[in-house]
């Protein structure tokens, strides 16, 4: 079984990384390809590259760094690096991708363009708390454990799965939940300087529906949703 390995914070991310440590513990398969954007490029969305070049850097035999979005690296891998891939798997992300942060991530874009063609995904993001630094040896530790059991539960055509780790300070074994995505909006909080606005709504202060993804993972669970392109 082939896998592609992809993200939106780039291809020297060190959630990247965490995946690739993951997908090795896991021992789900000896084909692994890195198909990752050159660049950060978190919450470009489903933007695709369409009126210029892309080029593939060669980083290694398995491991490609492309100079366009998420959603370019899954269409640059299926067409020209590894049409046999069966799974794409992208993260982990730098922070959280829950609920309607679906239509705004890069991260979950990728596997929404593999569903788009048929492929299986699991997008993979690591939610961060204000003032606390990512401990990426629990990522790797969850994801490993939770990536076999994704990989064989029936999903079908044109789904795929979003999962949101939890930030936990201390040595941990979360609950994996199995919820609906929020449909609440983030926070729209901005503040003013002349003729300028900045942002300054407080990802962390979002509604908690009851049963959702994001009260599921504030509250200290990995909160694993499926998703379909039938949603967008």
């Amino acid at each position: 079984m082939s896998l592609i390995l992809t993200n939106d914070d780039g291809i020297d991310a060190p959630g990247i990384q965490a995946l690739v440590k993951a997908v090795e513990i896991s021992a789900i398969s000896p084909n692994v390809i890195i198909a990752a954007p050159q660049d950060h490029l978190s919450g470009c969305g489903h933007q695709v590259t369409t009126v210029r070049p892309l080029t593939i850097q060669r980083r290694s035999d398995t491991a490609f760094a492309i100079s366009g979005t998420p959603a370019d690296c899954v269409r640059l891998s299926l067409s020209h690096i590894c049409p046999d891939v069966k799974w794409v798997l992208s993260g982990i992300n730098a922070g959280g991708n829950m609920g309607v942060d679906s239509y705004i991530s890069g991260t979950v874009a990728a596997v929404r363009e593999a569903a788009m063609h048929g492929i299986k995904g699991i997008a993979i993001s690591q939610y961060k708390k204000r003032d606390f630094a990512f401990n990426w040896d629990n990522s790797i530790k969850w994801t490993a454990k939770l990536l076999p059991d994704l990989l064989n539960r029936p999903l079908p055509l044109g789904s795929f799965w979003n999962v949101n780790l939890p930030h936990l300070q201390q040595e941990a074994e979360p609950e994996v939940v199995f919820c609906r995505a929020c449909t609440k909006p983030l926070p729209v909080n901005y503040r003013t300087e002349g003729e300028k606005f900045y942002y300054t709504g407080e990802y962390a202060k979002r509604e908690k529906t009851p049963g959702s993804d994001v009260e599921a993972c504030f509250s200290g669970k990995i909160a694993v949703t499926q998703l379909t392109i039938n949603n967008y």
